[in-house]
């Protein structure tokens, strides 16, 4: 039986995610191409969810706006969960949420990258090889998707690429003082 809450995102939870993230995924994550697309991007609004139990942060997850090709899409990630905490099924109890907030406020599919056997406990399923093309290098294997709308998979394809810049960035990804 979950003992956790999941909940939208506060601004008061961003340095709890912030160390999160940090733990979870070391300073290589600034490398990562699904990174570079976030950069001077706001996630989407509606779509950023934490997990609380007992007044402690337990995991969180954020939805990006992407564009591939011509299309409109969202970007899962990153999605993390306390190390100590894994395996209970909150990282999965986050992702459902966000999925099915994505789907009422009408958007059409997800892509991520990540390991097939764990998102697919969400729907998650490879993409064809070479159809989804990140900047820079990416596993194409490690490429997932899930259509929110029937077929929404089959018209994604091209580059990856950030639809808008909210906040100006430096060279190095850290937002400009």
């Amino acid at each position: 039986m979950a003992t956790w809450e999941i909940r939208a995102e506060e601004p008061r939870d961003a340095p709890f995610i912030e160390l999160l993230v940090a733990r979870s995924f070391g300073p290589g994550r600034y490398a990562k191409s699904a990174y570079r697309l976030r950069e001077g991007v706001s996630p989407e609004e509606g779509l950023r969810f934490v997990a609380i139990e007992d007044g402690v942060l337990r995991g969180s997850v954020r939805f990006w706006p992407i564009v591939i090709g011509p299309e409109r899409a969202l970007l899962l990630g990153p999605l993390a969960v306390e190390i100590e905490q894994r395996g209970r099924g909150i990282g999965i109890a986050l992702m459902k949420r966000g999925v099915e907030d994505a789907r009422s406020l009408g958007h059409c599919a997800i892509i991520l990258v990540g390991d097939a056997p764990y998102y697919a406990r969400a729907g998650f399923a490879p993409v064809p090889p070479g159809k989804i093309k990140f900047p820079g290098p990416v596993d194409s294997a490690r490429i997932l998707g899930l259509a929110l709308v029937e077929g929404a998979l089959d018209s994604l394809g091209g580059d990856v690429r950030r639809p808008r810049i909210d906040d100006p960035v430096c060279a190095d990804g850290a937002p400009l003082a």
